[in-house]
């Protein structure tokens, strides 16, 4: 039932990952630290409905990869 996950790849020091609840409201419950490098595979749970990154990083779902921290206008220069 909860088996969807992601992996996340930090592409610099101090991405933040946040793990946030289910439930009438929105909390944070977990957060990880990364560094450049690092990777983290995080699953949703019963506990987990969402997953919020802050810095530069590659997230990598059954969906296909996106990245995060870094703008489209500072993509294409």
């Amino acid at each position: 039932m909860y088996n969807d996950y992601v992996v996340i790849r930090a592409l610099e020091n101090g991405v933040t990952v946040i793990g946030l609840t289910r439930g009438e409201t929105t909390r944070f419950h977990h957060i990880e630290k990364l560094d450049a490098g690092e990777v983290m595979v995080a699953q949703f749970t019963e506990h987990t409905a969402a997953i919020k990154i802050r810095g530069h990083a590659e997230v990598y779902t059954r969906f296909g990869t996106v990245e995060s921290g870094k703008s489209e206008t500072a993509r294409d220069a």
